[in-house]
């Protein structure tokens, strides 16, 4: 089940639910749509892998299976990242 986490990883913006903004890739790692298009051009810095457009949980679900409210933020490290830009930015996700 998804988590549904609460905020972009890299700038700390609010993701509730029901954004339409929310990005996640395979592991759930979670962006906004902005730092997903500018930044890392549809590259995960964590596992490399391409970002999706995160579903909404149906509000009557939510008291059953609510969203984190944990905040993860870890802005990504420009430098480090850089690599794994360089060999995936020109790959579709799933040739990846």
């Amino acid at each position: 089940m998804l988590e549904i986490r609460p905020i972009c990883e890299n700038c700390g913006k609010k993701l509730p639910n029901e954004s339409i903004e929310a990005m996640v890739c395979s592991y759930e790692c979670t962006f906004c749509a902005a730092c997903v298009s500018t930044l890392l051009h549809n590259v995960c810095p964590n596992c490399g892998g391409g970002f999706e457009k995160r579903p909404n949980r149906p509000k009557e679900k939510l008291q059953k299976d609510p969203a984190k409210t944990e905040q993860y933020l870890h802005p990504v490290d420009l430098a480090k990242f850089e690599p794994l830009l360089i060999r995936y930015r020109n790959l579709k996700p799933n040739e990846r």
